[in-house]
């Protein structure tokens, strides 16, 4: 008895078992968490690109799910619509750079497929306007454009020594491997950062530490804004302080409890800072960064007896309704008044 013959567009289009997931910029990070949370009953192997893309390989798992990577795409983005009103759009092809490309340049159905054929990915790569290319950067796309290689193609077909005179060596090789469909890279399973910090710089030396401190207090307001709406807890706090000499002072201290209260943030890095004992110091910038991040429901939460502190608690969830109606900085501690909001 004969086995059929296989269709060669059909084994092509399987082979395509890279999916990139982009949700719309600007996402909430809980709704980029929920989408993330759609993506693990369909493959072990999820590479997070904050904030707002993902890659996804599911070349081991085809068999399980018993369906083609187009089929698991558009699963994926159904249960991304149910479960959290996000219209992602997916690419999925046989690399990372190519399944990225695809889906910035989705079908009617929000999903883009590139079967792994030669033809199929020219057909798709080559007529794009080059600056269209993953990865490459503005200025280098306006390099190429005035030395009239305006479309990927182009950039694919120019000799190779011509496209590294232009990019330079390393980034000349790599955006022509790309220009031609080729990506090396392997999907990396990674989870979100951990850990999330905020800067403020200064415009001139600073050596008054009551500025100091209000720049550190306006960047832990941001901090715990943030980690209340992304529901986590911080369970230690870093301070670092860029020095006029550019040279970096950092300390780290472990909070009595896992924490998102701007105050207990706030009474931590002063204390850090206030224990560097800084005379005639000239700073630049100052970055805090809320580390060893929990999800808040596993962050034990301290009764507290004490009514003020209630009051407070109760106080901060009402700027932060208040700013999250009329935008970050509405409310904000009085002693950042007149400042401006980073």
């Amino acid at each position: 008895m004969s086995t059929p013959a296989s269709d060669p567009g059909l084994d092509a289009a399987r082979r395509a078992t890279v999916l990139h997931l982009r949700l719309p910029p600007g996402v909430p990070e809980p709704v980029y968490r929920a989408v993330l949370e759609v993506l693990e009953p369909i493959s072990p192997v999820v590479q997070v690109i904050p904030p707002a893309a993902a890659l996804v390989d599911i070349a081991g798992v085809l068999r399980l799910h018993q369906r083609t990577p187009y089929e698991l795409a558009e699963i994926i983005r159904i249960r991304a619509l149910a479960h959290t009103g996000a219209d992602v759009h997916l690419g999925v092809a046989a690399n990372w750079a190519l399944a990225a490309t695809a889906s910035a340049h989705p079908g009617p159905h929000g999903i883009r497929l590139v079967p792994d054929d030669p033809a199929a990915v020219a057909a798709f790569l080559h007529p794009l306007p080059v600056d269209d290319l993953y990865g490459l950067g503005r200025r280098q796309a306006q390099v190429l454009c005035d030395y009239g290689i305006r479309t990927i193609g182009l950039l694919a077909g120019v000799p190779a020594v011509t496209a590294q005179r232009l990019l330079g060596g390393r980034d000349g090789r790599l955006f022509q491997q790309r220009a031609r469909g080729q990506d090396h890279r392997r999907v990396t399973p990674t989870a979100l950062p951990r850990s999330t910090s905020e800067s403020r710089a200064f415009d001139r030396d600073v050596l008054n530490g009551d500025l100091i401190r209000a720049a550190i207090l306006d960047a832990v307001v941001t901090l715990g804004a943030r980690l209340r709406a992304r529901d986590q807890a911080a369970s230690g706090l870093q301070l670092q302080l860029r020095m006029n000499d550019r040279s970096l002072l950092t300390r780290s201290r472990k909070l009595p409890a896992a924490t998102a209260h701007t105050a207990d943030l706030r009474d931590c890095a002063y204390r850090i800072f206030n224990a560097l004992h800084l005379e005639r110091a000239r700073v630049r910038g100052v970055t805090v960064r809320a580390e060893q991040l929990l999800d808040a429901d596993h962050a034990a939460e301290q009764i507290s007896l004490d009514r003020t502190e209630e009051n407070i608690r109760r106080i901060e969830q009402a700027i932060d309704r208040a700013n999250t109606r009329f935008g970050p900085g509405a409310v904000r501690p009085a002693a950042l008044a007149g400042r401006r909001t980073a």
